[in-house]
């Protein structure tokens, strides 16, 4: 199967740096496939399950982000956060989420209530992500 280039950057890594066949990552439009030879795409980056396919296997990671490039077939994912199934901790996972139902149940003022809401959207996605390896 044809490859392209794909790294994805995270501020204290680089979860991932070589050839892939596919690249399935949610939008804030939605979620989109990336193939070789796919048309330059910018996208933003929501919250969700990424699935990124290398000689045939397929790992899915959590994935918080920032933008999608596309070029040339090269293809850089700019993450804020990057998980593989299999590195995440489910019961730090599931103590995250009870902490942000907890900060919602505090009546936040919108700034702090959008936050609690982001780390809750984080977590609810890392458990599904964790949960289905």
């Amino acid at each position: 199967m044809n490859t392209f280039h794909l790294e994805v950057v995270a501020p204290d890594c680089t979860p991932f740096c070589g050839e892939a066949e596919r690249l399935l990552v949610k939008t804030t439009e939605g979620y989109i496939e990336i193939l070789s030879n796919h048309t330059d795409y910018l996208a933003t980056i929501g919250t969700g399950r990424a699935k990124i396919t290398v000689n045939g296997k397929a790992r899915t990671a959590s994935v918080s982000g920032c933008f999608l490039s596309v070029k040339k077939n090269n293809v850089k994912l700019v993450v804020n956060t990057f998980e593989f199934a299999d590195e995440i901790d489910l019961n730090r996972a599931i103590r995250a989420k009870e902490k942000a139902e907890e900060m919602l149940r505090e009546g936040l003022d919108k700034e702090h209530k959008a936050k609690a809401e982001a780390k809750l959207m984080r977590a609810v996605t890392r458990i599904s992500v964790a949960k289905r390896k």
